[in-house]
């Protein structure tokens, strides 16, 4: 089966962008359509978008097709390289450990790997509201990263654990060291050389003759697979719907038209650059406002602090359904933990700790990056991440006709990057389906993110936020305001970096008697 391959999107950093005096790169027009914003993602929304909300006249329909051509050489080529897998150290995907070192192995981790729902840049959807924009692409990464997150905790709430997609596609340009040739007479690796564009899926791409015999020959070989992955017609159409609910249309609950909308709340707009931490409140009031999910509820962390008599309270219905006193029982939950793991860049005494979380079951990935390109990381092998990347613009897909294809919303090329690569802001997410899976959750994170050296990452305090000063909360069914302080008292120069932000939020936890603050790290530094 062919699937989408990312091989054939922007990879490789180069070429993305022309060199501006403060180090950005942005691609250059005689009309400039496009403007960078900030450290994810690059933000572009032509002028005659900003305000006004009526039909686009001549001049914003020829930037939207400057953009739209622009963007489609952006993010729909780049040079091939190739993903090498050791066989001798352990690789973790979602809290579940694989050792490359068998075929039988590397054939368990395709069907995990490939079952991820991969969401990224999209083109030709629907206008959003008050913009001309019909595509994300430019300024959608960290949204994009946000709904694979969300994705993933919907798959572990609704499907099976071992639930594997049967029609998971064979991986593309990677290395497995298991699978290099012994001899010069055997082909190397499973690697599949892949140069996609969006006729990929429908067209058989041609492959030098060695390579194509060698990819079908470990296709059909029967010691490489696992048992074949059965159908199950329920675990199917939960999946085909829970993929539906992330469409690029105005009325899917998750979608980005959805993400916008709520964007616009905290006064953001279609073509805006999010961060991470912000991602994390438009998906609880996603998750909050929709009718598809009524048993699971979303917790943000305030302050790099999760309290837990407010998780309590807003899972247990009989405290939080105010529509039904008489309600009773335990909601799924999410919970998300923006974090800031360093000043400019990512402290490296922090390394071991994300691998610590992404070791959990409990964990669901982490919505993050690298400086201006956000990225989805869901595992690690030994000093590299594993991550899905949004930044590869596909053409839109109507998830409203019920055979819909899939093929576009799952990975078939892993890709990895150094932690020291890593962007220090961050979003973690884990999820716990009843309340002993809740207390477990908070042992295991509490030892993982634990450090004699340093502060912890973030802290589980009992008792809830407003015991502690603090005015907003973090979930319900109630929309307050999730500021740590109230709006205005909060004067730092805008010209620093959020890493002040989280230097003085720290602080103020502290003197509030929050518990030991990992932002005091910067102030160390």
């Amino acid at each position: 089966m062919n699937s989408v391959s990312p091989s054939a999107a922007q990879y490789v950093g180069s070429g993305m962008y022309h060199d501006e005096p403060d180090g950005r790169r942005i691609p250059s027009t005689s009309a400039q359509v496009l403007e960078p914003r900030s450290h994810f993602g690059h933000g572009f929304l032509a002028d005659g978008h900003r305000e006004g909300s009526g039909e686009p006249d001549e001049v914003d329909r020829l930037k939207l097709r400057l953009m739209s051509a622009w963007n489609n050489v952006k993010y729909g080529w780049s040079v091939k390289t190739k993903t090498v897998f050791s066989k001798s150290s352990p690789l973790f995907l979602m809290g579940q450990s694989y050792q490359l070192n068998t075929e039988a192995e590397v054939e368990r981790f395709r069907l995990a790997f490939g079952s991820r729902v991969w969401l990224t840049y999209r083109k030709e959807f629907p206008q959003l509201e008050g913009s001309s924009l019909t595509s994300d692409c430019g300024w959608g990464c960290m949204l994009r990263s946000g709904q694979m997150l969300l994705a993933q905790g919907l798959m572990v709430h609704f499907l099976p654990s071992d639930w594997r997609w049967p029609d998971c596609p064979q991986l593309t340009d990677v290395d497995f060291e298991v699978l290099r040739p012994r001899s010069p007479s055997r082909s190397s690796g499973i690697s599949i050389p892949s140069f996609s564009s969006s006729w990929s899926s429908t067209v058989n791409q041609k492959q030098p003759a060695g390579v194509s015999a060698a990819a079908d020959g470990l296709r059909r070989a029967p010691s490489l697979r696992e048992p074949p992955v059965g159908r199950e017609p329920q675990a199917e159409e939960l999946h085909r719907r829970l993929v539906s609910w992330f469409g690029d249309q105005p009325a899917a609950p998750f979608g980005v038209h959805r993400l916008v909308e709520l964007g616009k709340e905290s006064g953001k707009r279609a073509g805006d650059w999010y961060g991470p931490s912000l991602v994390a409140h438009i998906l609880r009031k996603a998750v909050d406002r929709s009718l598809e999910v009524p048993n699971l509820c979303v917790y943000v962390a305030q302050d790099c602090t999760v309290y837990t008599e407010d998780v309590k309270r807003l899972c247990d219905q009989s405290v939080s359904d105010s529509s039904s006193s008489s309600r009773s029982g335990w909601k799924s939950v999410i919970i998300l933990v923006p974090v800031r793991l360093g000043g400019e860049t990512l402290n490296p005494s922090y390394i071991e700790c994300v691998k610590n979380i992404l070791r959990l079951s409990s964990c669901i990935g982490i919505i993050g990056g690298k400086p201006k390109h956000s990225l989805f990381f869901i595992g690690f092998q030994d000093e590299q991440l594993l991550y899905l990347d949004p930044h590869y613009c596909q053409p839109v897909v109507d998830v409203t006709h019920g055979s819909f294809s899939l093929e576009s919303f799952h990975c078939n090329s892993p890709r990895k990057m150094n932690f020291n690569r890593m962007d220090p802001s961050c979003t973690i997410g884990f999820y716990a389906r009843s309340k002993k899976d809740f207390e477990s959750l908070c042992s295991a994170v509490s030892v993982a993110v634990s450090s004699k050296e340093r502060y912890p990452i973030f802290t589980f305090v009992e008792g809830r936020g407003q015991d502690y000063g603090l005015e907003g909360y973090s979930g319900g069914s109630t929309d307050t305001p999730t500021h740590i302080i109230p709006p205005g008292k909060l004067n730092l120069n805008k010209k620093r970096g959020s890493a002040e932000e989280f230097v003085f939020l720290g602080l103020v936890r502290k003197i509030r008697g929050g518990g030991s603050s990992r932002a005091a790290l910067l102030a160390e530094s």
